[in-house]
């Protein structure tokens, strides 16, 4: 890698720099840096200009990291959590009245228990959105203090406790001729089935991917996946999308439920056998902000209940 080392770097441009690379696109990054969408891009061109290489392909709606910004990443990733890791320790220190609790879950999780009560608390929350896996494993090093997870990782120090399951459902706008799939349904044509489904228009996201590969697998014996059409940011978009616009998708039940009540969707399958994912909260065994994380577990279970 070449560097200009004439001229100081911008830490600020390695922060943004990640934020773009894990959320794939300058909009949410602006939303996770609390930063325009204009100012992003002129972090990116800064660094891309110091460090003399294209770190990201635009198009359209994404950012698609180089093969040089997945170098780069990998040299600044633990400089960067060490960073987060201490200002977080000194967000949370005694100098503050309030206590901060950093929370990792997925966007759908933040949208349908947090946004209509985060005000309500008496503690700060940062929200940190992500892959599982890196989440338990900030949780690990402190830099996390609560994963609401449907993953778990092998750890003596991490406590799960199950609270809530989810059942992964196929979806469709109710404009959408489905009276083929329905037949091979009833008939348990699955090879006819999957065979249907594969000229269906898909809608997808990221955060779909695992189960949806075990729906598919589960199904059809096939390791392979369905491409969609259609990857939008995440499960409420897949929503949003297909009760506007004709297609299918699956999705996990309690996001659907309202919509499905209202008729705005239409169920197609629950699948030969049923498929579920079970939630849990991920918690170090020993941790400062008991009262805090106890707080946030009646909150989302109240809002379960």
């Amino acid at each position: 890698m070449y560097y200009n080392y004439n001229t100081m770097i911008n830490l600020e441009w390695y922060r943004t720099f990640k934020a773009v690379y894990e959320e794939g696109n300058l909009t949410s990054a602006s939303e996770v840096l609390f930063s325009s969408q204009p100012g992003v891009s002129l972090h990116i061109s800064n660094l891309e200009a110091y460090v003399g290489y294209k770190l990201f392909e635009r198009t359209s709606r994404k950012m698609v990291p180089t093969e040089r910004a997945i170098i780069l990443y990998d040299y600044i990733i633990d400089a960067l959590k060490k960073l987060e890791y201490t200002e977080h320790y000194f967000r949370t220190s005694k100098t503050n009245k309030r206590k901060t609790l950093s929370i990792g879950m997925c966007s759908e999780v933040f949208q349908t228990f947090f946004e209509p009560h985060i005000g309500q608390l008496e503690f700060d929350i940062i929200a940190h959105f992500g892959e599982y896996p890196q989440m338990l494993k900030e949780l690990n090093e402190g830099i996390l203090d609560l994963v609401i997870t449907p993953e778990q990782i092998e750890n003596p120090l991490l406590v799960y406790t199950p609270f809530f399951k989810e059942q992964i459902l196929l979806v469709a706008n109710p404009s959408t001729d489905t009276s083929v799939m329905e037949a091979y349904i009833e008939d348990e044509n699955f090879d006819g089935l999957e065979q249907e489904l594969k000229t269906q228009v898909w809608y997808g996201s990221s955060n779909v991917i695992g189960y949806s590969k075990k729906f598919w697998h589960q199904n059809f014996k096939k390791k392979q996946l369905y491409k969609p059409n259609y990857l939008v940011p995440n499960i409420i978009s897949i929503i949003r999308c297909l009760k506007a616009n004709k297609g299918v998708a699956l999705v996990p039940d309690f996001l659907c439920k309202e919509a499905l009540q209202k008729k705005e969707l239409k169920l197609i399958w629950e699948g030969k056998e049923l498929l579920f994912n079970t939630f849990c909260f991920a918690v170090k065994q020993q941790n400062k902000l008991q009262n805090e994380i106890e707080q946030i577990e009646d909150l989302v279970l109240g809002k379960i209940l």
